[in-house]
């Protein structure tokens, strides 16, 4: 059986990116799974993903 994730983009996102956006898909339970706009898929688990939000919500991945 493949699982058939359901991907979103951020609000973020719009018509001024050229639809060069990064999707997520969280509706697989435990499994969270990004795609580029060629269709290329990371997935993660979710600890993985809480610890990446985490980091990101305290800046460790700002661009200086």
């Amino acid at each position: 059986m493949s699982t058939q994730f359901e991907y979103r983009s951020s609000t973020a996102c719009s018509d001024g990116c050229g639809g060069a956006c990064v999707e997520v898909a969280t509706n697989v339970p435990g499994v969270v799974s990004l795609r580029d706009t060629q269709g290329q898929t990371v997935t993660y688990t979710g600890q993985e993903w809480d610890d990446f939000l985490s980091g990101a919500k305290r800046g460790e991945f700002d661009v200086a």
